[in-house]
C-alpha cells in the first residue's frame, strides 16, 4: 500500500476503501491461514513471535548452563527419592554430584551456579524414610 489517506476522508472510510479493493484483488486468497480460524491465544507476550518460531522450527528454550544444571539436579533428586532400589538412589545422586562438582571448579558464563553436593547418606535416609511413609525427621 503506497497510497495516502486524501485529506478530509475519515480514516476509517479510507481503510476499509482499501481493504475491499485489495480482497477485489485477490490479494488476500493465498494467505497463509486463509480460511483457518485465529489462533486463541489472548495473553499478551512481548516474544510472542520468538516462541512461535522456535515451536515452527521445534527448537526448546535454551538455558545457560549453570541454570540448565539447577534443572537437573532437582530432577535427579525427585528420580532418586522415586527410585526402586537403594543402589539407584546413589547411582543417580553420584551422577549429578559429579556434574556439579565439575561445574563448582570450572564456573560456566552466566548466572552463578548457588548449588552445592548432595549429601548422598542424606538423600538415601530420606528415601528409606519416604518408602515406609514418614519424614526423615521422626
Amino acid at each position: 500500500m503506497t497510497e495516502r489517506k486524501p485529506p478530509g476522508v475519515p480514516f476509517e472510510s479510507w481503510v476499509e476503501k482499501e481493504i475491499r479493493d485489495a480482497q477485489g484483488r485477490g490479494d488476500f486468497d493465498r494467505l497463509p491461514g486463509a480460511g483457518k480460524p485465529l489462533p486463541d491465544d489472548t495473553t499478551y507476550d512481548e516474544v510472542w513471535w520468538v516462541k512461535r518460531k522456535m515451536a515452527r522450527e521445534g527448537l526448546s528454550v535454551l538455558l545457560p548452563p549453570s541454570l540448565a544444571l539447577r534443572k537437573e539436579a532437582e530432577d535427579a533428586l525427585a528420580a532418586a527419592y522415586a527410585a526402586p532400589s537403594e543402589p539407584v538412589v546413589r547411582r543417580i545422586i553420584a551422577e549429578i554430584n559429579t556434574k556439579i562438582l565439575d561445574m563448582m571448579l570450572k564456573p560456566p558464563p552466566g548466572p552463578p551456579l548457588g548449588l552445592k553436593r548432595y549429601d548422598v547418606e542424606e538423600v538415601v535416609r530420606e528415601w528409606r524414610a519416604r518408602r515406609e511413609g514418614r519424614t526423615a525427621a521422626e
